[in-house]
């Protein structure tokens, strides 16, 4: 029997994306949960692109950070909740903050391979509907009841609970190796590189500026579906301007001189979905769709930010794209500088400018700041964590087809956990 022939690798159209407003935590999205936000993006995505009926598309792929157990099979939930066909196979998947763009590459890979011709991919995140874990020492003594053999034994187990026992434990923004929080952490980092409180302020009012022109031009028409009552992001803040953000007090890095990162210059817990539309050359003229643009490449990196160079910088928590970009570009002969548009999650603008200079470190040309988030980005929009590497994604292939020619875009996202998922987009 003569082996099989492996598959041509074929190129991945990113065809249009859909998602809600994103909404500050504890907002209008109070009561929603992950499925309900993910499915209301899915069904605009579905509406958009025609693509209800049988066999439409071959499979969803989306994930979340923070999970009920009742989301433990969220995407084909998800799935069933929606307008989009229920035979539709449906898992999975979680990075953190480079979830979104993580079902993404899953769901891109399987299309490069014939295995599929079209998929779903995206991610959903509430911050106002966490879930509360039962306090560990109260389910230890439930699972030892669970276990008695005899109802004396059982009331006997259960006799240990105390009141200190019935207090639920609370979902914490902080890394279980360093009980540090993102933003302590992305303080040491800004500390490292000596970024500015001027320089991130700047950063953090051009988002704003420059979503609220994108809204105004009504770029998002067909990638934004209202929801609960908001049309575009409740985070967004039209007016905000370097002198505004400069009288906002420092919030993280309090336990050195000097700290610069505020609540203005850092992105807010946000709730919300997005989806993005993914598929072969074939299954996209077959249907009419023009594709906005073809995702290239991919690349993936860690960093050691409990043992490593932390204190200098190199290894803090949210560094890893200052690896995983320009690795992925050595490996595809590629710089900086071959690039129309720039689009770096802004977890914190410390963090952007911090990995700006690691790159320009690393030998890469400087970012031409006229190309780098031209449509606003995460400081602007929030940041449901799973949701916002779909959003991006969407974000970037429509601003790539808006040029009207060739173009080609990276992607950058750093990720808790010391991760970071990058990718590359192209028009050809």
């Amino acid at each position: 029997m003569s082996p099989l022939k492996p598959p041509r690798a074929r190129r991945v159209a990113v065809v249009g994306g859909a998602r809600v407003p994103f909404a500050r935590s504890d907002g209008p999205y109070a009561t929603a949960s992950n499925q309900e936000m993910l499915t209301a993006a899915l069904d605009g995505l579905v509406a958009r692109h025609g693509l209800q009926g049988p066999g439409a598309v071959g499979e969803f792929v989306a994930g979340a950070v923070l999970k009920h157990s009742r989301d433990f099979n969220l995407a084909r939930e998800t799935v069933l909740g929606s307008t989009l066909d229920p035979r539709t196979p449906a898992y999975d998947v979680q990075q953190a903050c480079g979830t979104g763009l993580q079902a993404v590459i899953a769901a891109a890979n399987k299309i490069a391979l014939g295995q599929t011709e079209s998929a779903v991919a995206g991610g959903a995140d509430t911050a106002s509907d966490a879930p509360l874990g039962v306090n560990d020492r109260l389910r230890r003594i439930l699972l030892e009841a669970r276990r008695a053999k005899s109802p004396a034994a059982r009331v006997k187990a259960l006799a240990k609970i105390r009141p200190a026992h019935l207090v639920p434990d609370i979902p914490r923004n902080a890394e279980p190796r360093t009980g540090l929080s993102m933003g302590e952490h992305a303080a040491v980092t800004a500390r490292a590189w000596g970024i500015t409180r001027e320089a991130q302020d700047e950063l953090a009012a051009t988002s704003h500026q420059r979503l609220a022109a994108a809204y105004e031009r009504g770029f998002f028409q067909d990638l934004v579906v209202p929801f609960r009552g908001l049309a575009r992001d409740q985070n967004l803040r039209p007016g905000s301007t370097v002198e505004k953000l400069a009288a906002l007090q420092p919030v993280f890095g309090l336990d050195a001189p000097g700290p610069t990162m505020t609540a203005g210059n850092s992105t807010p817990l946000t709730d919300g979905a997005a989806t993005v539309l993914l598929a072969s050359e074939e299954w996209a003229e077959a249907r009419g769709l023009e594709p906005l643009a073809y995702l290239t490449a991919y690349e993936t990196a860690a960093v050691d930010f409990v043992g490593g160079d932390v204190a200098g910088g190199e290894d803090g928590l949210l560094m890893a794209p200052a690896y995983a970009v320009p690795r992925m570009l050595e490996r595809v002969g590629l710089g900086i500088e071959d690039f129309d548009l720039v689009e770096i999650h802004e977890a914190f603008a410390s963090q952007v400018l911090a990995t700006l200079a690691a790159w320009e470190k690393r030998g890469l040309a400087p970012v031409d700041r006229a190309r780098l988030n031209t449509a606003g980005s995460s400081l602007a929009t929030g940041h449901p964590f799973a949701a916002t590497g779909a959003r991006v994604v969407a974000t970037l292939a429509k601003l790539l087809a808006e040029r009207g020619g060739p173009g080609r875009g990276l992607i950058s996202v750093c990720a808790a956990g010391g991760q970071g998922v990058t990718a590359i987009l192209e028009r050809t």
